[in-house]
């Protein structure tokens, strides 16, 4: 953050975010003091107020690093502020390390306080802030994954209901084909409020099937904005990322280049194991799992799909469609990287490791090799 670079007095604000209110508190550091400490309506308006209060007390010209932590209340506040001209920051909340240790008290003023002094130490990593227009394509296409989620659930109970009543599909396990969509027609009952039960499972599955379809159609139109095109177009050219995961990726990442190696990235998205060792003593732990995890499962279903493509190198029509644009040291890459997660995850199932942990071996890999293409390490 600029402003804190400047040779001027800097007043840090910590701001305890919350629905309804926000705890705040100013911290000297070259005084080592905490002042100001109050609780405010939760409005940008309101802390715009209280920085033009302490303004007004010191007769000095000051400058305002304000910070709070990451989560459910979004990056309007810290919009808000930058619009105004004061410096605001959000933080990661799992990589601030809070100077005064671990306290058995928790309140809404020690937060407050504990974020003032975390963020003049700089013990903390910055929240990537996207663009409105970015983040608003985020939204919808987490949007489209909720209702993935309710198509996924709205499937089961259709399915739960049937098998209760004796109505299970003869080929079991072929789902949600055309073939299983024509006998579903065909079951009826001979009680009235059966048949009406299975008509509303019925509705809810095509229904949420028709949104789906329709905010997918949306997400294509997305592709092809200014703003993300170059960079899904290059994505659609690995074999396990179609274009709406592209899409996902890119407007959840958006700035591939904050990442100075792919080992950053993988380890921004949780893929990369944990460690507790002391000593001579080595232990490896699973994956941390931190981060993006949108990302990270988009990927592990991307290194799935990819290890079942042909292991003879000869491409689907969808794929070749894909990569008819790109240039050849793009495409190169992109196969390049398909052959190798393949052959990965297949070595290590064949060493009798477990599908997941394949899996996840073959989504770190993917996303050293997406980083690689965002950040052009093609070569």
């Amino acid at each position: 953050m600029e402003i804190i670079t400047r040779n001027e007095k800097i007043l840090y604000i910590g701001i305890d975010v919350h629905k309804d209110t926000y705890s705040l508190c100013c911290f000297d550091f070259l005084k080592n003091e905490l002042s100001d400490e109050m609780t405010i309506k939760a409005t940008t308006k309101a802390v715009i107020k209280y920085l033009e209060a302490i303004k007004k007390k010191h007769k000095e010209e000051i400058l305002f690093a304000c910070g709070y932590e990451a989560g459910p209340t979004g990056y309007g506040l810290c919009r808000g502020l930058q619009k105004a001209g004061y410096g605001c920051v959000v933080m990661a909340p799992t990589t601030m390390s809070n100077p005064d240790g671990k306290k058995r008290v928790k309140t809404d003023r020690i937060d407050a306080r504990a974020i003032a002094r975390i963020l003049a130490y700089k013990s903390y990593s910055q929240v990537h802030l996207p663009s409105e227009e970015m983040e608003a394509m985020k939204e919808y296409t987490r949007a489209r994954d909720a209702k993935k989620r309710m198509f996924k659930k709205a499937k089961q109970e259709l399915l739960s209901f049937l098998l209760r009543n004796g109505k299970s599909y003869p080929e079991s396990g072929n789902y949600w084909t055309e073939k299983f969509f024509k006998w579903i027609k065909t079951v009826q009952f001979s009680e009235k409020w059966m048949q009406e039960a299975l008509n509303e499972y019925l509705a809810e599955v095509y229904s949420l099937k028709a949104k789906i379809e329709l905010m997918d159609a949306r997400i294509r139109e997305i592709a092809e904005l200014e703003i993300v095109k170059d960079k899904v177009d290059k994505l659609v050219c690995f074999s396990g990322i179609d274009v709406t995961t592209a899409v996902e990726t890119v407007v959840e990442i958006h700035d591939f280049t904050r990442f100075a190696t792919a080992a950053q990235f993988v380890s921004y998205l949780g893929l990369c194991p944990g460690e507790d060792s002391s000593g001579k003593t080595k232990n490896m732990l699973p994956l941390t799992k931190a981060g993006n995890k949108r990302v990270r499962a988009l990927f592990c279903e991307s290194a799935k799909a990819i290890k079942r493509t042909n292991p003879y190198g000869q491409k689907s029509k969808r794929i070749l469609e894909r990569q008819k644009n790109a240039s050849p040291e793009i495409v190169a890459y992109a196969d390049k990287a398909t052959k190798r997660i393949r052959t990965k995850m297949r070595h290590l199932e064949e060493r009798g490791k477990n599908y997941n942990v394949s899996s996840a071996a073959g989504a770190r890999e993917l996303a050293c090799f997406v980083w690689g293409m965002m950040n052009g390490k093609i070569a």
